[in-house]
C-alpha cells in the first residue's frame, strides 16, 4: 500500500471478493503492527501513515459488515463458459464405447475357449 488511501478506495474495495478483502485486511493489520513498532523504536518517518492505515482497516471492516447485513454485495464472478460437445467429439466417444464393448466380448470369448479346453482335458 502506498502512502494514503489510493490503493484502498471504497469503490475498489467493493470490487474485491471476500477472500481478497480478508487478505487486504490481514496485510493492513500487519502494516499497522510494523508502523507501531517503528514508532515505538523511533524509526517512523511518516506519522501520517499510521492514521491512513487505520482508516484503511476501518474501510475494510465497513465493507465486510455491509456485506454481512446485505447492504453491499460481493462481486459476482463470471460463470465459466460451458463447453458443448461437437459432433466429432460425440462420434469419437461413441467409437470408444464400441471398442470397449468389442474388447469385453473378446475377453469373454477367450474365457469361454479356455473353459471349453479345460473341460475337454478333464474328460480325456
Amino acid at each position: 500500500m502506498a502512502v494514503g488511501t489510493k490503493d484502498l478506495a471504497s469503490n475498489q474495495l467493493r470490487g474485491l471478493d471476500d477472500t481478497k478483502l480478508a487478505d487486504e485486511l490481514k496485510k493492513a493489520k500487519e502494516e499497522l503492527f510494523n508502523l507501531r513498532f517503528q514508532s515505538a523504536t523511533g524509526q517512523l518517518d511518516n506519522h501520517g501513515r499510521l492514521r491512513a492505515v487505520k482508516r484503511d482497516i476501518a474501510r475494510i471492516y465497513t465493507e465486510m459488515r455491509e456485506r454481512e447485513l446485505g447492504i453491499g454485495s460481493a462481486p459476482v464472478p463470471e460463470p465459466e463458459p460451458v463447453v458443448t460437445d461437437t459432433k466429432a467429439d460425440k462420434k469419437a466417444k461413441k467409437a470408444d464405447k464400441a471398442e470397449d464393448k468389442a474388447d469385453k466380448a473378446e475377453k469373454k470369448a477367450k474365457k469361454a475357449d479356455k473353459a471349453d479346453k479345460a473341460d475337454k482335458e478333464a474328460d480325456a
